[in-house]
């Protein structure tokens, strides 16, 4: 028996096995990988937002050096179909083809109108200068109200509404009868500005054809091999039991690699065409075009209150922005919000509806938090509103009207069931750890002074649903796909161990973690445990990695795959040791029989009398590896509460986080390492949509924040300093008590900032700076609050 075993895994703050690759440059990203008559594949993009293609020529890249081929969409068009869209949220939704390269029409800038193959990427990348393409302009779509006139253009003439669906939910009590027995109501419109992700490793796809079988293996960075797998035979028309899809090393995703990109799909179909290995990787710029943005909606909101402060109602009206067309789950993120914007509030009314609108602009779809954001934002925003409405302290609002710890489990007014939470000691912690009433004492003696550098003290309290699943919810809600989750344990013959998971992790931890689940259940030394993922033939089931779902449900099918290794471990063990099973006790690795304690075997041991198979019990299948499929019950429901204190400079608009306290409460801990790591990267890119980041477009459609250099990502100097914490309620929906952590602090820290920099300048008449709040949106704010009050 092990030191380790007797420890314990679960809870140690383990280092990542799987940083020593990454730190010494052993990694296998997509486009490291090069294979025997590799060709590289560039890809010709529209400059306009909408047009006609009025003729395309390609021929003329052909005559460039080192060019292969060269097609246009409708060369390829026969190969390949549409782009799915997974989630077609109501019955009468508009769904457009999306075809993975523009034939007649481009939509938006960075639509694909051309490939070219080359023996180097740079060939392929010049010779794009030679393909001939004639446009004829048609007129953009960029203002959500404005394309719902009936005299707009469209973005898919076709269809004949920029509409794409309406997806309404009223609970409770009649909204407009809460209004007119409340006290007060207050109104407010939110803009969530669009933000294009910016992950570490750009977007890749190397596919290699095996001509004489007819198989494809596609590597791709990507957070969804199965998925892909699935869809790419959809799409091109390739049997899926042809396609392997790899996802190798993955240089993070947040959102923006949970898709079934066009360049997969053409990858294959050139690499089909031609009977040659293909690579493409996108430049940055590249991807600023053609990856999917995050956000990009208009919120209007209006809560409802009696004059003591308790809620009675909330009413949410959203205008969310589909971009060009819908990817692979582009609909369903605002729904996936809309059922968190009551929070952790009790109320009587709900009413919620949700406007879906094409625009001639990147399709937009899941980004960090997917939708649970956007919510936490507008129902955050709005309680401070409410609180200044009422003359009320913000936490002392929010403790009003949160669920009490004793009211658990309980049912939301959006319908879903909180399993667990502590709201009042998450907070309680968060407040002595800011030391929020000398900060308060503090802003009063500023404001009686009349500093121009003044104050304010934000408050995000949250809840939100994760570990997408289960998969009858998701058939309620239209989702094409299910919320299970896959995992088999191997116990090989030297007494180490193979978990094979279908998640597939990009930057989370899940070797670590499910290491530490799969030693603690076997009893075995985390070190021999390897865990294997990201490859369909190796992996075959899963549902992969997004929402916050990865521990929830793959390490909770991790825990009882192992399990089931135990109790076949524990039938052998019983025959050997010439015992009845219910004899046999089984701690830190070790079968031994009650009373008699040198009566013993390892489960090692047990492994490698299966392996040799002379002394089984008769009629048992010579193995002792077990696999689980699990589809949870329930969401987890992971909370908390985050405070920032800014300093404002009202004469020029800086903006400088002063201190930043985060308590969040996201069950029983794995690898606390790995849990911080996660909440200071969610508090950061919080932070970049408060104050930094913005995909803008002109009047024509053209993104002019299309480089590192326009589009402002936030480095370690631009942030503060974070205190974390936790408090912990174990989910009840698993037998670990995990919850999700993986976007609690991009949802919580967002409102935060935002609610902090409207709390200093609202004795200067200001109520709201939209974001991000620039140093001259700041300004601008506070003149204008000025002249209101004059």
């Amino acid at each position: 028996m092990t030191d380790q075993a007797v420890q314990g895994e679960v809870g140690r703050a383990r280092p990542r096995k799987e940083d020593a690759r990454l730190i010494t440059g052993q990694t296998n990203w997509t486009d490291n990988i090069s294979v025997n008559g590799l060709l590289h594949m560039a890809i010709l993009r529209s400059p306009m937002a909408h047009a006609r293609i009025e003729r395309i020529d390609v021929s003329p890249a052909l005559e460039r050096p080192g060019v292969i081929a060269a097609f246009s969409g409708s060369d390829l068009a026969d190969g390949l179909g549409s782009l799915p869209c997974a989630w077609p949220v109501t019955e009468d939704i508009v769904l457009p083809d999306h075809p993975p390269i523009a034939v007649d029409e481009v939509r938006y800038a960075g639509d694909p109108v051309a490939v070219v193959v080359a023996r180097d990427r740079y060939a392929a990348a010049d010779a794009l200068e030679a393909v001939e393409v004639d446009y004829e302009p048609l007129p953009p779509v960029l203002d959500l109200e404005a394309a719902l006139a009936d005299d707009s253009p469209l973005v898919h003439s076709d269809k004949g509404t920029n509409r794409c669906y309406v997806w309404p939910m009223k609970t409770g009590e009649d909204f407009d009868s809460v209004r007119q027995r409340a006290d007060v109501t207050v109104k407010r419109r939110y803009h969530q500005q669009r933000l294009i992700p910016n992950a570490m490793e750009p977007r890749a796809v190397v596919v290699t054809p095996l001509a004489a079988s007819g198989e494809y293996t596609l590597y791709s960075a990507t957070q969804i091999p199965h998925i892909l797998r699935v869809m790419m035979a959809v799409v091109t028309g390739i049997p899926e039991h042809k396609i392997r899809v790899v996802a190798p090393d993955v240089g993070g995703g947040f959102g923006s690699k949970l898709q079934v990109y066009g360049e997969e799909a053409l990858a294959l179909a050139v690499a089909r065409r031609i009977g040659r290995p293909v690579k493409w990787t996108e430049s940055r710029s590249e991807g600023y075009l053609a990856t999917h943005h995050g956000r990009g909606m208009i919120q209007d909101v209006e809560i409802a209150a009696n004059r003591d402060g308790k809620l009675l109602g909330l009413k949410v009206d959203l205008l969310t922005d589909m971009g060009a067309y819908l990817m692979l789950v582009t609909p369903g993120i605002p729904i996936l919000g809309a059922f968190m914007y009551p929070a952790i509030y009790k109320m009587d009314s709900y009413d919620f509806t949700c406007t879906g609108v094409f625009t001639t602009r990147t399709p937009t779809d899941a980004y960090r938090g997917a939708g649970r954001p956007e919510a936490t934002f507008a129902i955050e925003r709005i309680m401070d509103e409410l609180a200044a409405e009422l003359g009320l302290d913000p936490v002392e609002l929010r403790r009003r009207n949160w669920i009490g710890h004793e009211e658990f489990p309980y049912t939301s007014i959006a319908g879903l069931t909180y399993d667990s939470g502590n709201y009042e000691a998450a907070t309680a912690k968060a407040l002595e750890l800011f030391d929020y009433d000398k900060l308060r004492a503090e802003q009063a003696d500023r404001i009686e002074h009349g500093d121009t550098v003044r104050l304010g003290i934000g408050v995000s309290t949250y809840t939100e649903m994760c570990g997408l699943a289960p998969s009858r919810v998701l058939r309620d809600l239209r989702y094409a796909a299910g919320g299970w989750e896959a995992a088999t344990i191997r116990m090989l013959p030297t007494g180490k161990v193979e978990v094979v998971t279908g998640t597939s992790p990009h930057g989370q931890g899940h070797v670590t973690c499910w290491s530490q689940i799969a030693a603690d259940v076997l009893g075995v030394p985390f070190e021999d445990v390897e865990v294997v993922h990201g490859d369909t033939k190796a992996a075959p089931q899963g549902m992969d990695t997004y929402g916050s779902r990865s521990l929830v449900v793959g390490g909770t099918a991790v825990h009882h795959a192992a399990q089931k290794v135990v109790d076949k471990a524990r039938k052998v063990a019983a025959h050997l040791l010439e015992a009845s099973e219910n004899d046999l006790e089984f701690t830190g690795g070790v079968f031994s029989v009650k009373g008699s304690p040198d009566a013993r075997k390892t489960i090692q041991e047990v492994a490698f009398e299966t392996f040799s198979s002379h002394d089984l019990p008769d009629g048992m299948e010579p193995t002792i590896n077990a696999e689980h499929l699990i589809d949870p019950d329930n969401f987890s429901y992971p909370h908390g509460t985050h405070l920032c204190a800014v300093e404002v400079d009202t004469e020029t608009g800086q903006t400088r986080i002063r201190s930043y306290v985060s308590v969040d409460d996201v069950g029983k801990v794995v690898n606390p390492m790995i849990v911080e790591g996660q909440v200071h990267g969610g508090i950061a890119q919080g932070i970049a949509q408060a104050l930094y980041e913005e995909a803008v477009y002109d009047d024509e459609g053209n993104l002019v924040s299309g480089t590192m250099a326009d589009y402002l990502v936030p480095s370690a100097p631009d942030l503060p300093d974070f205190v974390t914490e936790r408090t912990e309620t174990p989910a009840t929906s698993n037998p670990l008590g995990v919850k999700g952590v993986g976007e609690a602090g991009t949802i919580a820290s967002t409102p935060a900032v935002v609610n902090a920099i409207v709390d200093a300048l609202r004795p200067l008449g200001v109520q709201d700076v939209r974001m991000p709040c620039t140093p001259e949106r700041v300004w601008r704010a506070v003149q204008s609050g000025k002249e209101a009050s004059a």
